[in-house]
């Protein structure tokens, strides 16, 4: 989970794995795989390193290098 705040300053938490993709238009647009558009402040260089913050705090990151060396 990563927190994140809309525009208006709205802080809330999200599911790092329901996030499909991340666009900035110039906003920072977050597209979750149900279709769903949330606009954040963080800026999406910002909402990559989070997410990739979460995915290392609980061990995803390690588990999926692991898996591309089992792999070669």
């Amino acid at each position: 989970m990563i927190k994140l705040k809309r525009l208006n300053g709205d802080e809330f938490t999200l599911n790092a794995f329901m996030i499909e993709q991340i666009q900035s238009y110039p906003d920072t647009t977050i597209t979750l795989l149900n279709g769903k558009k949330i606009v954040v402040k963080e800026s999406e260089k910002e909402v990559t390193e989070r997410i990739t913050s979460y995915y290392r705090r609980i061990g995803i990151v390690y588990s999926l290098s692991e898996v591309e060396r089992s792999s070669e």
